[in-house]
């Protein structure tokens, strides 16, 4: 069994991919005080940028932008960008600090100016370690910008721990705790900014909106989470394209599905959990193949580009597992063969100058048979395995979402054929809520990808991908593809197919809770 679903259209495809307070009255000046969490380090604050709504509807004018245009409408608000810092805390609960960008509606329109909304955003994987979200040329900057405070809303968008001006030497990566704490910190921050920024007359009316795009999505439901059972207000949350299940996610990539950009993510997820818990291996070579095993630690997040460091030989671009199986038993598996349709996609993950140690990945598979997840590769519990005996398995579990029900609304969007967040993810956390929300609860789930139904509220959006979907493959074949162009549109999907579509779903939701 594998994660991507059997009825889905075939492709062939390369992939690139503690609360604030001091030191419990101890006197001793040896002992560091327990940061500040969410303390703003800026004031006065300084304005980073104006975007006026004419410039931005010339950026959207741009012809890679039309499609988002068409999706975002004309802006109506300006936009005043800060770039904020304040104090949060890292994977393993050290003091550090982290950046996060705040836009400001302002104007003479309706609904620019007095008490708005606020939009919490988390954004999605990236290597570079300069990352940050104040910078308009980010996609999801854009997306913002026009979907939301162009159109009224105070928007927040951490860059995270490990990025931009942090001073974490690390990313946090899909840790949960952590992830959620900075984001709550960045909310706190960007309050605690709101009054201090030159549009006074733009202020927060106490309506919180979280969602968030692929690593965001898993941010945002953890934050939904962890403000939920913290007594915070959450309007409304609309996750999108993330790993939620991330156990089974891990567990279907050993298996043998490999995801794209499986070892970028593998090497975040890696370093994360080992500078957060510090006992999923004693010394790198006991997971990496030893070529990669010096420095991995410290790879990324990098100022160096990804294409560099798949150039300089630190990491392999594809390979994340060997070709010769670890034991014959799961020959079948390495590389799948099946489903046809994308065995090929799976066999881009093996091959030699692999990233994991052959022996490493008989030991999670070993593992996942033992104490194997409620998911995957059987539908059981629909949970993960309560008792894994693999330290990285065991911090996968601990991270896992399918664990909580939300009580505000929530909409979950993305596309089933994804081949890099695979669609698993919220079929999984679909048939938890299922199965322990109260009827009450307002959970929605957008697969674009599927039929359009009477009456369908995303009918429109439906069709309308379909059709970027089309015109994609029409594209690749004018220029010579001989696939039928399903190879440019698995490399499409996820972020520039999918993400505008469910970001237009998000913004009608937000509308309507």
């Amino acid at each position: 069994m594998h994660p991507i679903k059997r009825s889905s259209p075939s492709f062939l495809a390369a992939l690139l991919l503690a609360a604030c307070g001091g030191g419990g009255g101890n006197s001793d000046s040896r002992v560091p005080a327990a940061p500040a969490r969410g303390t703003l380090l800026q004031n006065p604050l300084q304005l980073l940028s104006t975007l006026t709504a004419p410039s931005l509807l010339l950026e959207l004018n741009l012809a890679a932008n039309q499609q988002l245009l068409s999706l975002s409408g004309t802006p109506v608000c300006d936009i005043l960008m800060y770039d904020i810092s304040y104090e949060t805390v890292g994977g393993a609960n050290e003091a550090t600090t982290a950046s996060a960008a705040l836009m400001i509606p302002t104007g003479f329109g309706a609904n620019c100016t007095g008490s708005r909304p606020l939009v919490l955003y988390a954004h999605g994987t990236t290597t570079d370690r300069a990352f940050n979200m104040a910078n308009l040329q980010n996609t999801e900057t854009l997306f913002l910008a026009a979907l939301f405070a162009s159109k009224g809303y105070i928007v927040v968008a951490p860059n995270y721990a490990g990025y931009d001006t942090s001073t974490l030497p690390y990313h946090p990566y899909l840790i949960a705790d952590q992830q959620s704490k900075d984001m709550i910190d960045a909310l706190a921050a960007a309050r605690t900014a709101l009054p201090l920024a030159a549009a006074t007359l733009t202020k927060d009316n106490g309506q919180l909106f979280i969602t968030g795009y692929s690593q965001g999505g898993y941010v945002a439901m953890a934050t939904h989470r962890a403000m939920q059972a913290a007594g915070m207000k959450v309007t409304a949350a609309a996750p999108m394209s993330g790993p939620y299940a991330l156990a089974a996610f891990v567990d279907a990539v050993f298996y043998g599905d490999v995801n794209g950009g499986a070892t970028v993510s593998s090497t975040l997820l890696l370093t994360a959990y080992q500078k957060a818990y510090g006992n999923i291996y004693a010394n790198p070579v006991d997971v990496f193949e030893g070529q990669y095993a010096a420095g991995i630690d410290s790879l990324l997040p990098s100022t160096t580009p990804r294409s560099q460091l798949y150039a300089q030989g630190k990491l392999p671009e594809f390979a994340l597992f060997s070709s010769t199986p670890p034991d014959p038993a799961f020959a079948d598996d390495t590389p799948p063969t099946t489903p046809a349709n994308l065995a090929e996609v799976f066999a881009l993950g093996f091959g030699t100058g692999n990233l994991l140690q052959n022996s490493y990945r008989l030991s999670y598979l070993q593992d996942a048979q033992a104490n194997p997840d409620g998911g995957f590769p059987t539908l059981t519990t629909g949970v993960a395995a309560a008792t894994p005996g693999l330290p990285w398995r065991q911090a996968l579990q601990m991270n896992d979402l399918r664990n909580w029900v939300p009580t505000a609304p929530v909409l979950l969007c993305g596309g089933d054929v994804d081949p890099l967040v695979f669609w698993l993810n919220t079929e999984l956390m679909q048939n938890y809520w299922a199965s322990h929300a109260p009827a009450s609860a307002s959970i929605s789930v957008l697969d674009l990808e599927s039929a359009a139904s009477s009456n369908d509220p995303h009918a429109g959006l439906k069709k309308d991908f379909a059709i970027q979907k089309a015109l994609v493959a029409a594209n690749a074949v004018a220029q010579g593809a001989t696939d039928g162009g399903a190879l440019a549109v698995a490399e499409a999907y996820h972020t520039i197919l999918v993400a505008p579509f469910c970001f237009a779903a998000v913004k009608t939701f937000f509308a309507n809770p």
